[in-house]
């Protein structure tokens, strides 16, 4: 995993791959929100803004729950 992440950066990678594991599907924002601790679907996407950035993960854009991958 990339040095240089935040807490709460590591938090919404767990809840993605915590969300995949038990649905077997990706989650969409307010479920990242909920299962991470963040008030708000927009702070999920900041961040996953920023993971993306950084090349921790890659995902589609203009789906709804588009999957998001883990590097």
């Amino acid at each position: 995993m990339s040095m240089g992440i935040t807490d709460r950066q590591r938090q919404i990678l767990r809840a993605i791959k915590e969300h995949v594991a038990e649905t077997g599907d990706y989650p969409s924002m307010a479920q990242l929100a909920r299962r991470a601790g963040l008030s708000s679907a927009s702070s999920v996407h900041y961040q996953l803004g920023r993971l993306e950035q950084l090349g921790v993960i890659t995902r589609q854009r203009r789906k709804f729950r588009a999957p998001i991958r883990v590097l």
